[in-house]
């Protein structure tokens, strides 16, 4: 029964049909109630497609263009965590649809395996492992020994116990990043490599060895456990996929950034696409706008269409469009008409905005389909009527 309706609503989405088979399964349907199903989300699936010649460019530009007036300024603060805070409101959307490299706030969503998302301490402990300490968190002071040419390190003791970090973890990492190192019972030292090094090259040695990372992921400034859906989930101020996902516990499949390019590069351009689509729909009902999904969709597909993600400006997909009219009226419009004059360039006048310029028809609507008819020769008329007319007097001898 399933089977025969799937293949006489052959039309309909694969995922519709699979939602579909997924309903009909939970709710135990009749053979009536599954063809009404089907029937009813036929409908609906035909009427909500486009009408060929749509200019759907120019509503979706609308859809996105009244509701971004209403938008704001915004950026939250997560409580009890002074560093961390997410941008929200138009300057998120800004950011996704200029395909900025990284963005303002960059943050990471991490999911655990069910076995370790239940016990607070244990994602505490998972927490504390992906969060970036340096040796500035845990030394209490450095001072550079001008006399013995050297940087010493006193460690603190309150701080490493509280990050759970050993005087052995401190030299471990300082020797693994090549640095000459030596203990005494009072600080740790480390000497300049170069012998013939200068004092202030001194100084540059003390700043590059605040930044030595002791433990955790690199990248990852401050980590919070959040309840959300029944499940803990670990917010990282930071982005660092490829380190965060070879902690144990951690749920490799799950783990979420707002940084696009890092998704793509991860997981795919087709992961970057669903990230614009999720991104851009939490922003727009955060601020309690209301936007058709398949107008991000569009928007999404346009800028992944390529392989990779780019922007709406003048060096994205704008840059891309086949007409030097059409990208003339975007931005430097002596530059593109000039560059296309000095190479020859031709525009076939394919697109609405270069029409809209000569004053003609524009190719949406109404305006995309042609009339072609087949002009027949005086000729050839003459002689068509010719033989109806002997077909005619035929049939009346023959009466």
């Amino acid at each position: 029964m399933l089977k025969n309706l799937i293949e006489k609503y052959k039309d309909l989405p694969d995922n519709l049909v699979q939602d579909i088979e997924k309903i009909v399964k939970e709710q135990k349907l009749s053979s009536e109630d599954i063809k009404k199903v089907f029937k009813k989300v036929m409908e609906e699936y035909e009427v909500s497609k486009i009408v060929p010649g749509e200019a759907i460019g120019v509503v979706t530009a609308e859809s996105f263009g009244e509701p971004g007036t209403q938008m704001i300024l915004r950026v939250f603060h997560f409580a009890g965590v002074a560093e961390m805070s997410l941008t929200l409101g138009l300057s998120r959307l800004i950011e996704i649809f200029d395909a900025r490299k990284i963005p303002s706030t960059p943050k990471t969503e991490v999911y655990l395996k069910k076995k370790f998302s239940s016990d607070i301490k244990t994602i505490r402990k998972i927490a504390a492992m992906i969060k970036e300490t340096s040796l500035n968190d845990v030394v209490r002071e450095f001072s550079t020994n001008l006399t013995l040419f050297r940087v010493e390190i006193i460690l603190d003791p309150v701080g490493m116990r509280d990050l759970n970090v050993t005087k052995k973890q401190v030299i471990d990492s300082l020797e693994r990043e090549d640095f000459n190192v030596k203990e005494t019972k009072d600080f740790i030292y480390v000497r300049h490599n170069d012998e013939d090094a200068k004092f202030v090259d001194l100084f540059r040695l003390k700043e590059k060895l605040k930044k030595v990372l002791i433990k955790g992921v690199k990248g990852i400034t401050q980590v919070l456990p959040v309840k959300m859906g029944g499940e803990f989930i670990i917010m990282c101020a930071g982005s660092n996929l490829k380190d965060i996902a070879k902690i144990e516990g951690v749920d490799e499949k799950r783990i979420v950034t707002n940084n696009l390019f890092l998704i793509a590069e991860t997981f795919g351009i087709e992961a970057a696409r669903n990230m614009i689509i999720k991104e851009s729909l939490d922003v727009i009902k955060n601020e309690g706008l209301n936007i058709d999904i398949r107008h991000i969709m569009f928007l999404a597909d346009v800028m992944t269409s390529g392989g990779v993600i780019k922007g709406i400006t003048r060096s994205g997909i704008t840059s891309e469009k086949e007409s030097v009219l059409a990208r003339a009226c975007f931005e430097t419009p002596i530059k593109h008409l000039i560059k296309a004059s000095v190479t020859g360039e031709v525009d076939n006048l394919n697109s609405v905005i270069e029409n809209i310029l000569l004053n003609q028809n524009v190719p949406v609507g109404t305006g995309l389909p042609d009339l072609v008819a087949k002009m027949v020769g005086e000729e050839e008329a003459r002689m068509s009527k010719k033989r109806k007319e002997k077909k005619v007097k035929k049939g009346k001898k023959k009466k």
